[in-house]
Protein backbone atom coordinates (compact mmCIF):
# COMPACT_ATOMS: atom_id res chain seq x y z
CA UNK A 1 0.00 0.00 0.00
CA UNK A 2 1.40 3.36 -1.03
CA UNK A 3 1.15 6.06 1.63
CA UNK A 4 1.02 9.59 0.31
CA UNK A 5 1.49 12.88 2.12
CA UNK A 6 -2.20 13.57 1.49
CA UNK A 7 -3.14 10.38 3.34
CA UNK A 8 -0.92 11.37 6.27
CA UNK A 9 -2.48 14.84 6.27
CA UNK A 10 -5.97 13.32 6.29
CA UNK A 11 -5.08 10.97 9.17
CA UNK A 12 -3.53 13.87 11.08
CA UNK A 13 -6.67 15.93 10.53
CA UNK A 14 -8.90 13.12 11.77
CA UNK A 15 -6.70 12.69 14.85
CA UNK A 16 -6.50 16.46 15.36
CA UNK A 17 -2.71 16.41 15.04
CA UNK A 18 -0.35 18.75 13.27
CA UNK A 19 2.97 17.68 11.78
CA UNK A 20 5.74 19.66 10.18
CA UNK A 21 7.42 18.37 7.00
CA UNK A 22 10.08 16.34 8.86
CA UNK A 23 7.51 14.74 11.17
CA UNK A 24 5.25 13.93 8.22
CA UNK A 25 8.07 12.04 6.50
CA UNK A 26 8.91 10.15 9.69
CA UNK A 27 5.24 9.26 10.31
CA UNK A 28 4.89 8.16 6.68
CA UNK A 29 7.90 5.84 7.06
CA UNK A 30 6.65 4.44 10.40
CA UNK A 31 3.16 3.76 9.05
CA UNK A 32 4.59 2.12 5.93
CA UNK A 33 6.64 -0.24 8.10
CA UNK A 34 3.60 -1.07 10.26
CA UNK A 35 1.44 -1.80 7.22
CA UNK A 36 4.21 -3.95 5.73
CA UNK A 37 4.39 -5.93 8.98
CA UNK A 38 0.63 -6.54 9.01
CA UNK A 39 0.72 -7.58 5.34
CA UNK A 40 3.55 -10.01 6.17
CA UNK A 41 1.41 -11.55 8.93
CA UNK A 42 -1.34 -12.07 6.37
CA UNK A 43 0.99 -14.38 4.41
CA UNK A 44 1.17 -16.91 7.27
CA UNK A 45 -0.66 -20.21 6.89
CA UNK A 46 -3.04 -20.34 9.85
CA UNK A 47 -4.94 -23.42 8.74
CA UNK A 48 -6.02 -25.38 11.80
CA UNK A 49 -4.94 -22.71 14.26
CA UNK A 50 -7.65 -21.91 16.77
CA UNK A 51 -8.26 -18.22 17.43
CA UNK A 52 -6.75 -17.02 20.70
CA UNK A 53 -9.43 -15.62 22.98
CA UNK A 54 -7.44 -15.31 26.20
CA UNK A 55 -3.73 -15.04 26.86
CA UNK A 56 -3.92 -17.49 29.78
CA UNK A 57 -6.23 -20.24 30.97
CA UNK A 58 -7.30 -18.10 33.93
CA UNK A 59 -10.64 -16.42 33.37
CA UNK A 60 -12.48 -14.02 35.64
CA UNK A 61 -10.02 -14.44 38.47
CA UNK A 62 -11.98 -12.19 40.81
CA UNK A 63 -12.50 -12.34 44.53
CA UNK A 64 -15.97 -12.89 45.96
CA UNK A 65 -17.81 -9.67 46.61
CA UNK A 66 -18.74 -10.01 50.26
CA UNK A 67 -20.31 -7.25 52.34
CA UNK A 68 -18.08 -6.12 55.20
CA UNK A 69 -18.26 -3.53 57.87
CA UNK A 70 -16.68 -0.15 57.33
CA UNK A 71 -15.06 2.43 59.57
CA UNK A 72 -17.57 4.42 61.61
CA UNK A 73 -17.79 8.19 61.22
CA UNK A 74 -16.11 9.10 64.51
CA UNK A 75 -13.12 6.85 63.84
CA UNK A 76 -12.68 8.31 60.34
CA UNK A 77 -13.06 11.90 61.60
CA UNK A 78 -10.55 11.27 64.36
CA UNK A 79 -7.76 10.37 61.89
CA UNK A 80 -8.59 13.07 59.31
CA UNK A 81 -6.03 15.89 58.94
CA UNK A 82 -8.76 18.56 59.14
CA UNK A 83 -12.22 17.82 60.51
CA UNK A 84 -14.69 18.77 63.21
CA UNK A 85 -17.22 16.51 64.91
CA UNK A 86 -19.31 16.16 61.76
CA UNK A 87 -17.41 17.10 58.57
CA UNK A 88 -14.13 16.53 56.75
CA UNK A 89 -12.48 19.71 55.48
CA UNK A 90 -10.53 19.60 52.23
CA UNK A 91 -8.67 22.29 50.26
CA UNK A 92 -10.68 24.19 47.69
CA UNK A 93 -9.98 22.83 44.20
CA UNK A 94 -12.41 24.81 42.04
CA UNK A 95 -11.57 28.47 41.52
CA UNK A 96 -13.90 31.09 40.06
Amino acid sequence: MELTKEMIAQLASLARLEFNEEETLRIQDDLARMISFVEKLGELDTTGVEPLLHMTEIRNNLRDDLPRGSMDRQAALSIAPDADQQYFYVPKVIKK
